[in-house]
């Protein structure tokens, strides 16, 4: 099946600093887009890929499940970890997610976590029938395009495929748990007013995690795709600053000083 436009994953071969972007559900790399253009443009290494069952139609993605989608950005690090001196791991809605869980499994091979809008649980008195439901069921309304910003438009699925929320809600629980491995620097930024992901979730995040070094930025002007709306270029700047502090002379040549 082929990808929507727009919607294709980006590599960029910089400097010595590699940063991972994971989109997020039912999304694709457009909402990640320009967030990994700025980078790139700074010289850094960045990695945005197209996540399993994404990117092209509804019915592809509900025959994934969160094995698939998270096996796809460990992949994605790995290859990452290969040629980069720091990697930074970064990831928007699920994504944010998907980041926490790799910085929980690799380590020291992750400097830094950056995280917007970070989910960590399905809410509603729907999530709790998903076993049932998914089976009679197939899906239900979308949950992409929440940007306050005029104009602005996120490619994505118009419907959300039951099977695959449910998995989603396996995902989440899974990695809750493992939030207290969390030990790496982590700057996390969140929508003042979000329809998708409540603020309890980035709550939840930052009081599970054991990093000691953590930063937490409430966006005023955007909705849950925040790296598409208002507040974007801050949440690109703020991202290169804080990978600038944590590898020194990211922003100037994507490099950092060996030891």
């Amino acid at each position: 099946m082929p990808v929507l436009p727009g919607a294709e994953p980006y590599r960029h071969e910089g400097g010595e600093v590699g940063v991972l972007l994971c989109h997020g559900f039912t999304g694709s790399p457009q909402s990640l887009r320009p967030w990994a253009e700025y980078l790139a443009e700074r010289e850094l290494t960045v990695s945005l890929p197209l996540l399993p069952g994404h990117g092209t139609r509804w019915e592809d993605m509900a025959l994934t499940g969160w094995q698939d989608w998270y096996a796809e950005v460990d992949r994605a690090l790995r290859n990452l970890r290969d040629r980069c001196e720091r990697i930074f791991v970064a990831g928007l809605s699920m994504g944010g997610a998907l980041a926490l869980r790799l910085a929980a499994k690799h380590g020291e091979d992750v400097a830094g976590v950056v995280v917007v809008n970070p989910a960590n649980r399905v809410h509603g008195l729907s999530a709790y029938t998903l076993p049932v439901s998914r089976h009679v069921v197939r899906t239900t309304k979308g949950i992409t395009g929440d940007i306050a910003k005029e104009g602005a438009v996120e490619i994505g699925y118009g419907r959300v495929p039951l099977h695959a929320s449910h998995s989603l809600r396996t995902f989440f629980r899974l990695t809750d748990g493992e939030l207290p491995q969390v030990t790496q620097p982590l700057l996390l930024l969140r929508s003042r007013e979000d329809h998708v992901v409540p603020a309890a979730d980035s709550a939840r995040i930052l009081s599970r995690v054991s990093s000691t070094d953590v930063t937490e930025i409430v966006l005023e002007q955007s909705y849950h795709v925040a790296t598409l709306d208002h507040d974007a270029d801050r949440i690109f700047e703020e991202s290169l600053g804080f990978m600038d502090r944590l590898a020194t002379g990211v922003g100037k040549e994507g490099t950092t000083a060996r030891g």
